[in-house]
């Protein structure tokens, strides 16, 4: 049987989700799918649970290779992908059991090259959806994919600089549907984030979209993304992370400098991704727990005297932002390290609370992830 979709799950350590996700795929209304499971080197119990759903169901094609990250998984299933559409999926997260069949007939519908859906954030206790717009559905065609859509991956402008945390919401792959002919044509791969350190899913949808001449955003919540082990009250410190979001930067600053019509605003949008980079950058420096204080300011210090940083900066408009990010980020933009420094044990405290607080409210919804695990047993 052909596939009309091939659907790329990497693993890593997943032995106690990886059921969960795999019923949801194995149970798909649409029946012609393939679904390629890469091992990234696990050392649990996640290959012996991989073979014995492969046994199962010959729709399941096993790669088994050595722990190289989750980048070079998902290269290593598009290489083997043979369905028409291709999809990805995280090994902790489930999809809608009609997910793929809609998505699909949304894009032979449209003529689409990419189909998107929203998503729900699925805690211990309950469910709250991610709230990316209020259409039901949005229709982008020629140019309008790179003026808003690709534009708002490369960076924010105007109104989009007073919601820092959706600055990648509309970047991940796993809600989305590619046609497997726009990936052959764009060449986009992801990028090692040993080399760029986060944003992987963004910069390969940045690298597609050069080419999308269709794209479609249906406002239905398909894809739900498990954030019961979310790390976000324990973050860990990524070592080198500076250097390797300039990585990053140059990747989208190249092609964002072959699209030679867009280029002074996408140039102007990569700007403010770097100034408000400062963010996540001075909160990696926060979770650094095994430097003192002051070691930890004379880093947030370098960062904010970063010559790339500061030219991103003089260029931010402060206009849009609420109350609450300007004195945060004119604290970035004029270094004052000390009072910046604190400012992110703020944003930090902040961050915690409205964790909490959506978990809480998920925890009160009607919606219940064991409500939706219940109809696969």
């Amino acid at each position: 049987m052909q596939p009309k979709i091939s659907i790329i799950v990497p693993i890593y350590n997943r032995e106690k989700e990886l059921a969960r996700c795999l019923q949801s795929l194995l149970k798909q209304t649409i029946k012609e799918i393939e679904i390629i499971l890469i091992n990234d080197g696990s050392t649990d119990g996640s290959l012996e649970l991989i073979h014995y759903y492969a046994e199962k169901d010959e729709r399941i094609v096993v790669i088994n290779q050595n722990n190289k990250g989750v980048s070079i998984a998902r290269n290593q299933g598009l290489l083997l992908a043979k369905g028409k559409y291709i999809g990805f999926v995280d090994s902790d997260d489930w999809v809608d059991l009609t997910m793929y069949e809609r998505l699909l007939q949304i894009a032979e519908e449209k003529d689409a090259d990419v189909v998107m859906c929203s998503y729900v954030r699925e805690f211990l206790g309950g469910s709250k959806e991610k709230l990316l717009t209020d259409q039901s559905m949005i229709h982008l065609e020629g140019k309008q994919v790179q003026t808003h859509l690709l534009r708002r991956l490369i960076g924010p402008i105007r109104h989009e600089l007073g919601q820092p945390e959706m600055l990648d919401a509309w970047g991940t792959v796993w809600s989305k549907l590619y046609r497997k002919e726009t990936l052959r044509i764009s060449q986009a791969t992801f990028v090692d984030l040993n080399d760029i350190g986060t944003n992987e899913d963004t910069l390969f949808n940045i690298q597609v979209l050069t080419h999308v001449k269709r794209f479609v955003f249906y406002n239905q919540p398909f894809y739900h993304y498990w954030r019961g082990n979310d790390k976000s009250v324990t973050a860990t410190h990524k070592s080198n992370l500076l250097i390797k979001w300039k990585c990053l930067f140059q990747h989208i600053e190249r092609i964002a400098n072959d699209r030679s019509r867009q280029e002074a605003v996408y140039r102007y949008a990569l700007q403010n991704r770097i100034s408000m980079s400062v963010l996540g950058l001075g909160l990696n420096e926060i979770y650094a727990k095994n430097r003192s204080h002051y070691k930890r300011i004379k880093k947030v210090k370098r960062i904010l005297h970063d010559e790339q940083m500061q030219r991103a900066l003089k260029t931010l408009n402060f206009r849009h932002f609420t109350w609450i990010w300007k004195p945060f980020f004119f604290c970035a933009k004029y270094k004052f390290s000390t009072v910046f420094y604190m400012m992110l044990h703020g944003v930090e405290m902040m961050r915690k609370r409205k964790g909490r607080r959506d978990e809480l409210e998920a925890n009160t919804s009607s919606t219940s992830r064991y409500d939706y695990e219940s109809r696969w047993t």
